[in-house]
């Protein structure tokens, strides 16, 4: 996982996700009327360039999931605004959605449960060429079948066969071909990587950065796996209870931090020199509920900084470095 990373212009982003919110109602009793709500996602913006890859990070829960299938137009959102290469996804019609969603597509986590079972590979990749039409003749879809394969590194003998007969990285990559079969822009990674053993993570993240280079491909790379995320993103949000709390280049996520969740996170990843030590920090306390998240800064329960302002006053994302956001009061960390 050492392949440098592709450059990424500077452009005009191709999806803009602007103040998205996601709340999903909770009924408190069978013949109750009234009404909690799960804020799921509540206030999130960022973008994503051409070629670039974004990962969303943070712990299980914190709505990092809910923002990929919210961009995937998976259900409709509370509020806010998806907006692709100029056009909006969260309020297009049928017909616009449908063009739309041939240039984003999603790699799910379990290879297995994603892929129909009674479907042989070659059906599986053939149907999204379909459905677009993508392919003028029965000649030319095999030949892009083929193709698919090649590119993901599967022998053309395997389309015969039904998912149950790949292993878990190999189910992957066909589904990560599935995915490209459509010609995507965007493909959104919704922990794609997690259900695999770390060999094989690393053969998927290997490919997946080829496939970008090769195909100017832009990933939303959603991930609880800091270590991954180091050795294939351009840029890092950090998210904690339905917020970004901190967005920035890798380099300065990983060297230098600016909030206090963000260093937590990356205390706990293992270092992987012989000998080396990190002193992890223990954060006390659970996370939230976020049916009743608390008042001023979220993190503010947990974090080892508080003082009275972080009690009362939310925070906002302010930028604390060049291409630097951090949703924190303190200028800068204790040493």
């Amino acid at each position: 996982m050492n392949a440098p990373l592709l450059q990424v212009p500077l452009q005009v982003p191709l999806l803009q996700v602007n103040d998205l919110k996601k709340h999903f109602p909770v009924r408190g009793g069978l013949f109750s009327r009234k009404s909690k709500w799960v804020y799921a996602v509540d206030g999130v913006s960022f973008e994503v360039a051409r070629g670039e890859t974004l990962s969303l990070v943070g712990e299980s829960g914190c709505g990092k999931s809910t923002v990929g299938r919210a961009i995937l137009r998976l259900f409709d959102i509370t509020a806010g605004q998806v907006v692709l290469d100029g056009q909006r996804i969260d309020d297009a019609s049928p017909a616009a959605l449908r063009s739309m969603r041939r240039r984003v597509q999603v790699v799910f986590q379990d290879p297995f449960s994603s892929l129909n079972p009674r479907m042989r590979v070659r059906d599986i990749l053939a149907e999204p060429i379909r459905n677009f039409g993508l392919a003028k003749s029965s000649a030319e879809l095999d030949a892009k079948v083929a193709a698919l394969m090649d590119t993901v590194r599967l022998p053309r003998d395997a389309l015969g066969r039904r998912p149950h007969e790949f292993s878990g990285g190999q189910r992957q990559r066909i589904g990560i071909a599935r995915a490209l079969a459509a010609e995507p822009e965007l493909i959104v990674c919704d922990e794609a990587v997690s259900a695999l053993d770390v060999s094989v993570k690393a053969q998927i993240v290997n490919l997946l950065q080829d496939l970008q280079r090769e195909f100017g491909l832009a990933l939303l790379f959603i991930s609880h796996d800091l270590a991954i995320v180091e050795h294939m993103t351009h840029r890092v949000a950090v998210m904690y209870l339905g917020k970004i709390v901190e967005m920035a280049p890798r380099q300065q996520i990983f060297t230098a931090p600016r909030h206090p969740y963000t260093r937590a996170l990356l205390s706990a990843v293992p270092v992987p020199e012989p000998g080396a030590i990190r002193n992890p920090i223990i954060l006390k306390g659970d996370v939230p509920s976020p049916i009743n998240p608390p008042s001023g800064c979220r993190f503010h329960t947990r974090c080892p900084y508080v003082f009275d302002r972080c009690r009362t006053e939310e925070p906002k994302l302010r930028a604390v470095a060049d291409d630097q956001w951090a949703a924190c009061h303190l200028d800068a960390l204790p040493v």
